[in-house]
């Protein structure tokens, strides 16, 4: 039986090269500059850009993308995949519904427990995955289909409403500071940022995280126990996920069961666009955080330009396209 007692994790992963840290900070340069640039566009295509009120319009609309992003994060560099972000998120906000609302209970233990139940989700993806051998890929789009499915039959295919719970709606939407509009929500999506960027910088589970994605053959012969980390860094997502739920319904006010689809799309692209590898080994969260930016910056930036939405997934489609092409041509450029 393999343990994780090592306490040189370091070992397992590929040495950092000056050539290709160089490389990496500059996909996070390049993706800042193209956030900017973006940005300096739609400053000019609609004077309403630039303006306070639609600055923190962005922001709000980035905190859904930007918590599930967070958690997948962790995910792709291990060299997995999670479908499920989308459609749990809308069963995790549907539970909130359900201990809130329909069991009465108080809507602090009510948040907790449905971020929980998004924990627990998280945990069968990597338990199919790190135990069971399931490519990660078919594990999560199974979960994908299941929590659909049970979020339509717990709601009963109805809206669950929060209107006797003006607390739980103020998480999101309420202002912690006097006098400025500035959405809960967003000060939310900063400390789980700052959480995340802890854990995959500071911590144990962030060595092992890239030990993982880098190699995870020889991750495995230094003694450490990669199903039991995989799966920690499966219910991980899903704790990110589970907050996601919590946000976006009370952002809306109800826990809307049809509500997730696509986000998990939205998510991934924020991830691969910020420079994360789906190869594995490599990625980081200020990267994922500017691909975040990038995708809230590009919808509200077309609708406020009144493009069709057909044509806004077209374009967020080519976007996605040349994140995963620059991602294939820094991969092959490391290994030359």
């Amino acid at each position: 039986m393999t343990t994780d007692t090592t306490t040189q994790p370091a070992t397992t992963t590929a040495t950092a090269t000056p050539a290709s840290t160089l490389r990496d900070r500059l996909q996070q340069l390049l993706a800042f500059a193209s956030l900017i640039v973006i940005a300096i566009f739609f400053s000019v295509a609609s004077s309403t850009f630039l303006t306070y009120g639609n600055i923190v319009n962005v922001l709000f609309s980035t905190v859904v993308i930007g918590l599930l992003a967070l958690g997948t994060t962790f995910v792709i560099i291990t060299g997995g995949i999670d479908l499920s972000i989308g459609t749990g998120m809308a069963l995790c906000a549907v539970m909130s519904g359900q201990f809130i609302v329909n069991w009465h209970v108080p809507w602090p233990l009510g948040v907790l427990l449905a971020v929980a139940f998004g924990g627990f989700l998280g945990f069968v993806n990597g338990f199919n995955v790190a135990r069971l051998g399931l490519p990660p890929f078919i594990a999560t789009l199974a979960t994908m289909l299941v929590a659909q499915g049970l979020a339509l039959v717990v709601s009963h295919s109805a809206p669950i409403y929060f209107n006797d719970s003006p607390g739980y709606l103020k998480l999101s939407t309420g202002n912690l500071i006097p006098g400025l509009n500035f959405p809960n929500a967003v000060l939310i999506l900063i400390i789980a940022t700052a959480v995340a960027a802890v854990l995959i910088s500071r911590t144990i589970l962030g060595r092992y995280t890239f030990a993982i994605g880098s190699n995870e053959e020889a991750t495995a012969l230094s003694g450490i126990n990669v199903a039991k980390w995989k799966i920690i860094i499966y219910t991980l997502a899903g704790l990110f996920t589970g907050l996601a739920g919590v946000m976006i319904s009370a952002r809306l006010g109800s826990a809307q069961p049809a509500t997730g689809a696509g986000y998990e799309l939205q998510a991934i692209a924020a991830v691969v666009i910020g420079g994360t590898s789906l190869a594995g080994g490599k990625g980081s969260i200020v990267g994922t955080v500017i691909g975040a930016l990038i995708i809230s910056v590009l919808n509200n930036g077309l609708q406020l330009m009144s493009i069709p939405q057909e044509w806004q997934n077209v374009i967020l489609g080519v976007v996605i396209l040349i994140a995963v092409y620059a991602d294939m041509a820094r991969k092959r450029a490391s290994t030359t």
